[in-house]
């Protein structure tokens, strides 16, 4: 049908321009960006359904596992969110409790099929087709649809379907912390399939409280409480026995630890596919209240250019900030604000292994910003009812006094060193985010 089809036109260089104090974003990819409304985005055979199956079952597993909720908060959230765009099927979710994260990505080496067009959904993995992803065999021919209101496995002349559901505002949050702590990491070091099963044999049972550390000795990995040298932390290592059934199926595991061991991440490779496994610093801190990205979100940039920016990601559906900014003689922070605004409303991802980004496409919602980001609503509050007094700024530090709740909150940033009078800085010392307070000040110093 001619009103599913998108016709590309390629005139000019992409191009970020500051004219006159306004911003343009001009695309390569498109003279116009129009995003279409087919029913399907992605129909084709997989090249490798055993090891796709086990990682959507264990996939599955995640969604379901929590590691701090009460049986009533595990009823609120839902399953995973399927991605298909620039020659990849991307499948990705969180534990309940959000402070797990899991992604199967596959490769364009792991399908045969076409991309109708770009585009997200939301559906249940329910137990009938966990049933019968555990029947596929090695050989067994496996066809996936992916569509804007369901996603379906067929094999054999039997088709099953499951059906979109709300996307959790959970889980949007988590997305914004985690693509931001993959930003931060760095590749730690790669393991064979021997080293990743004897690594894995020294998991301690039960529940870990306790932080634990990955060691070499010689030629061999191992978890240990004892804490050494360069070693990587990992905080509540039991979430990793979720992996048990996949480690043995595996090519190689590759681990990246963030910069200030907020979370470390797994890539599990596969020959056509790639499972991705976050854990945050402890099991009882899920990813979407750490607040990671919030002091990116105080600066106020232009709806038509954080929408224009929407326009090119589409278009691309993948990016490397730095490569952007050098392409096209940007500033880099610019780039990097413009990233935090759409990651903020859940539009864009983090791949690790290509350092980049890659686009989910769902609606653009600017509101979205503020309803998942208290503190920042809580901040331009401060703001609009002139309760922030900055008494002085000078030299580097910045002094300020926020009117509260009949109490006053002070706030000293120095350098690097913030603090604040109020409750949340006492009880978390800035390791979860900023509090409402500091990110007001903040924003009105900016403003001065």
């Amino acid at each position: 049908m001619a009103s599913d089809t998108l016709n590309y036109q390629y005139k000019t260089a992409s191009s970020l321009k500051k004219e006159n104090g306004k911003e343009s974003l001009l695309l390569s990819k498109f003279s116009e960006v129009e995003k279409g409304s087919s029913p399907c985005f992605f129909w084709g055979t997989l090249n490798q359904p055993y090891e796709l199956s086990r990682c959507l079952i264990t996939l599955s597993n995640i969604v379901q596992s929590s590691f701090n909720l009460s049986p009533f908060q595990l009823a609120l959230l839902k399953d995973p969110i399927v991605t298909a765009g620039n020659e990849q099927i991307r499948f990705e979710g969180f534990s309940h409790c959000a402070g797990v994260y899991a992604r199967v990505d596959v490769l364009d080496s792991g399908q045969d099929g076409e991309f109708i067009e770009n585009g997200t959904t939301n559906v249940d993995f329910n137990t009938p087709l966990i049933s019968e992803l555990g029947k596929i065999q090695k050989n067994d021919n496996l066809v996936l649809s992916v569509g804007q209101k369901e996603v379906g496995f067929h094999k054999d002349g039997k088709s099953t379907i499951e059906r979109k559901v709300p996307l959790p505002a959970k889980w949007i949050k988590g997305l914004t912390t985690v693509q931001h702590f993959f930003s931060e990491s760095e590749y730690g070091l790669t393991l064979n399939r021997i080293q990743a099963i004897q690594l894995f044999k020294t998991i301690p049972n039960g529940k870990v409280k306790t932080d634990y550390f990955l060691l070499k000795r010689g030629n061999r990995y191992s978890f240990s409480p004892l804490k050494s040298k360069d070693a990587i932390c990992i905080g509540g290592i039991h979430r990793l026995r979720l992996l048990n059934h996949l480690i043995p199926l595996i090519n190689e595991l590759k681990i990246y630890p963030h910069k200030d061991l907020q979370s470390v991440s797994l890539i599990m490779c596969f020959d056509h596919v790639n499972f991705t496994f976050s854990v945050s610093r402890d099991f009882w801190r899920g990813f979407s209240g750490e607040g990671a990205a919030l002091e990116e979100l105080i600066e106020d940039l232009p709806d038509s250019l954080i929408q224009a920016f929407d326009n090119y990601s589409y278009a691309n559906q993948e990016f490397n900030p730095a490569l952007i900014a050098l392409e096209e003689n940007i500033d880099l922070s610019k780039i990097e604000k413009l990233s935090t605004k759409l990651s903020a409303m859940g539009l864009l991802g983090y791949d690790l292994e290509k350092n980049g980004f890659f686009y989910r496409r769902l609606p653009f919602k600017l509101s979205r910003i503020l309803s998942l980001n208290p503190r920042l609503k809580g901040a331009e509050k401060l703001l609009l009812e002139d309760k922030v007094n900055i008494t002085s700024n000078k030299e580097n530090q910045i002094e300020a006094k926020v009117e509260g709740s009949g109490v006053h909150h002070y706030v000293v940033i120095k350098d690097s060193m913030e603090k604040c009078t109020c409750t949340w800085y006492s009880k978390n010392q800035g390791e979860r985010g900023v509090c409402k307070h500091i990110l007001a000040v903040k924003k009105k110093a900016k403003s001065n």
